[in-house]
């Protein structure tokens, strides 16, 4: 794709040497995009080292996350003071689409387009908000649709029509709070903590007039050279990202056959896609890792960019995914009563007795280290029937009495961990 020299000019990009042009033209900007957001990310922002590259590829996943069946919401858990805002803002400034807001409601969630990057998001558990999180809660997936009625004139009068909005987009949200665990489960949590490196903390933040910042956002908006002459009879041709990432579906598919030929015991794809099934160097990696269910669901579109990149990224990638899903499952035994409840008769002695409910109820007050209210023998009886924990049971004068079934907790355990 071939520029003037004013187009570049407008673009902020003076003083280029013929040779810097040339390299724009010619590489596919990707991984050059990549690492220029890497950059940038360590000019403005102190983060972790393992958060630089996880938030860059989510910057360039925002400019083709249609192609993937969900893409995660970047949460960033901060202290005040510690630069959410000021790294929100620079996601927004680099993302497809980008805006900053302070709040968001329904009407702007559905109506609008793009990148959303939200400050201060404490108010989304507020009283009245309810419908605003169910939304969240699904528009991280793709295919969800928001239906609403408008009014219309029509020769016959005023009538009611239905109007459908999809939902599903990138969005960037930070708070001091912490998130709830639904809406938390659908995050890529990262930690923010205050710095005390002056060389970042006293920049201003002058991103849209960044030599590298307007460089590398025109590297992702610019379009792949297959797709020039398509950029003359198409409203929306594709640019870089999405040609060089593309086709994201068929990986889906090998990988949904692969799945099933491992855990079937079969080679035949009667009831598969009937994918073309090759080498692929993240399907091989994935295929020995323990990242399942909605983990790998918001892992995956981050993953496919980083093969992109370079296998360096994808193992680091990788890597970070792993530790992030270790850390949530281990939120989620100490958050989650249900979990701790069979994290607590897992322990329990498999002598195949009866044992009452009083006293395991007492027991996992003692493993709690809590005597709440709702913590009661009513609560226990019922989560021992709907965990199916109970090989048997039987009433005596001074309450109910039950055989665990220890090995089934145990086994979920496993699974947990």
């Amino acid at each position: 794709m071939v520029l003037t020299e004013e187009e570049f000019l407008r673009l902020g990009i003076d003083n280029t040497t013929d040779i810097e042009l040339e390299r724009l033209h010619k590489s596919d900007g990707l991984i050059e995009a990549y690492r220029n957001i890497v950059d940038i990310l360590r000019k403005y922002c102190d983060l972790k080292e393992e958060y630089y590259s996880l938030v860059a590829l989510w910057i360039i996943g925002t400019y083709n996350h249609r192609d993937y069946m969900s893409y995660p919401y970047l949460f960033f858990n901060a202290m005040r003071g510690s630069g959410k805002s000021r790294i929100l803002r620079l996601i927004s400034v680099l993302s497809c689409g980008g805006e900053m807001l302070n709040s968001l409601t329904e009407a702007v969630l559905f109506r609008t387009d793009g990148t959303l990057c939200i400050d201060e998001f404490e108010g989304v558990n507020r009283k009245g908000n309810e419908s605003l999180r169910e939304l969240l809660n699904s528009a991280y997936k793709k295919g969800t649709k928001v239906k609403r009625m408008r009014k219309q004139k029509t020769m016959e009068g005023e009538q009611q029509v239905v109007e459908e909005f999809d939902v599903y987009r990138p969005i960037c949200i930070a708070n001091i709070w912490g998130m709830d665990s639904v809406l938390g489960d659908r995050c890529l949590t990262l930690i923010l903590e205050k710095s005390d490196k002056k060389q970042i903390t006293m920049l201003m933040e002058i991103f849209e007039s960044d030599k590298i910042v307007k460089e590398t956002t025109f590297l992702l908006k610019k379009l792949h050279p297959s797709e020039i002459k398509n950029s003359q009879r198409e409203n929306t041709p594709k640019s870089v990202v999405n040609v060089v990432i593309s086709p994201v579906e068929n990986l889906y598919k090998e990988w949904n056959d692969r799945v099933y030929r491992t855990y079937n015991n079969t080679h035949t794809t009667h009831y598969t896609n009937n994918t073309n099934n090759t080498n692929n160097t993240l399907l091989d990696k994935l295929g020995g890792l323990n990242i399942e269910g909605r983990h790998l669901e918001l892992a995956m579109p981050l993953l496919i960019i980083a093969e992109k990149i370079g296998e360096d990224v994808l193992d680091t990638t990788i890597k970070t995914f792993q530790d992030i899903v270790v850390d949530k499952k281990g939120d989620d035994i100490i958050e989650s009563s249900d979990i701790s409840f069979i994290d607590f008769i897992s322990q329990e002695p498999d002598n195949n007795y009866f044992v009452s409910v009083n006293e395991l109820t007492k027991k996992f007050q003692e493993f709690l280290q809590s005597n709440e209210d709702w913590i009661n023998s009513k609560w226990v009886g019922r989560a021992l029937k709907r965990l199916n924990l109970i090989l048997g049971r039987k009433r005596k004068s001074r309450g109910v009495e039950v055989i665990l079934n220890i090995k089934k907790a145990q086994g979920q355990m496993r699974m947990f961990r």
